[in-house]
């Protein structure tokens, strides 16, 4: 992306545009061959061929690519090829949250471990307290006894998953209250940090992730 095509951009709203199976990547670039400013995010999976296993990169958030634009100027991108449609009530395009896209942004940039995630709505919300993630919200799971961090795109109902050290994070609550004291369990599949053998209790945030 060029920096004339962010400069143009800036202060559009993201949406997000709906395209053919596995053909993300040739609508980004056809996207932005027309100078709209895309994001893409990807993330490398494993997969096993006949005789290797090969690194692939793939969406985070397969189908959809996010784009700012006007909503009055849409037609060229609804005629760009393998485009299906764009977000939205109707006819009318919906508005991703600017810090949504804003946090996904920064995850892919931080360099940890991305995956996708179920969408999760409900739950304890924390923020990262240091790092190069540091401020970014979202849920906390623990999938597979590891910390994850969750993301959502919630006009999606899309959520992806950042592995992150669970002492670099604390709940929003307790940093806005730092009186109240955090004995609650959320429910949904998402809970407290735990350390192994103890009661849920709020786990300081390290200096060294």
């Amino acid at each position: 992306m060029s920096t004339e095509t962010a400069q143009a951009s800036y202060g559009l709203p993201w949406f997000a545009v709906q395209v053919k199976s596995t053909h993300e990547k040739r609508v980004t670039s056809l996207l932005q061959y027309q100078t709209y400013e895309c994001f893409l995010p990807l993330y490398t999976s494993r997969r096993r061929w006949s005789d290797r296993i090969k690194s692939v990169e793939l969406p985070l958030f397969p189908g959809y690519v996010f784009t700012r634009f006007t909503p009055a100027a849409r037609i060229p991108i609804l005629k760009t090829p393998s485009v299906i449609s764009i977000v939205g009530i109707g006819a009318t395009p919906t508005p991703i949250d600017e810090c949504e896209i804003a946090a996904i942004q920064r995850a892919v940039a931080s360099g940890f471990g991305l995956s996708p995630h179920p969408f999760l709505q409900v739950g304890q919300r924390v923020r990262i307290d240091t790092g190069s993630l540091y401020g970014v919200e979202g849920f906390i799971a623990d999938v597979r006894r590891r910390d994850r961090l969750i993301l959502s795109i919630t006009l999606l109902q899309r959520s992806v998953a950042v592995e992150i050290d669970s002492a670099c994070i604390v709940p929003i609550q307790y940093v806005h209250n730092a009186h109240t004291k955090p004995n609650t369990i959320p429910v949904g599949g998402v809970r407290m940090l735990r350390r192994k053998g103890s009661a849920d209790q709020i786990i300081p945030p390290c200096t060294g992730c």
